[in-house]
């Protein structure tokens, strides 16, 4: 696996020195760390959110179609994860 592209089997994990949280008063999630916080949309979020270490992208892919009740969102997932990778806001386990 490239460290940037993930592979359906990789499992990611929020980041080390960042917390995934609802924010409620921004009504959206966003990415804690020690020099401040990433505000995410709706779509990052989600993702995120099943960023656990536990599911692999594949699994991410498939739950987040089916929660949106759609297909083919695997290139967008694998476009972010690529982006969140590279900002290390995800890590490959």
């Amino acid at each position: 696996m490239s460290d940037t592209v993930p592979d359906p089997a990789s499992r990611p994990a929020v980041g080390s020195g960042f917390r995934l949280q609802w924010e409620p008063a921004q009504d959206c999630y966003v990415l804690l760390y020690p020099e401040g916080m990433v505000k995410l949309n709706q779509s990052a979020g989600e993702i995120l959110k099943r960023c656990d270490a536990q599911r692999s992208v594949a699994d991410i892919v498939a739950d987040l179609e089916q929660a949106f009740q759609t297909t083919g969102l695997r290139d967008e997932v694998q476009a972010f994860l690529r982006m969140a990778y590279q900002q290390k806001w995800v890590r490959w386990l």
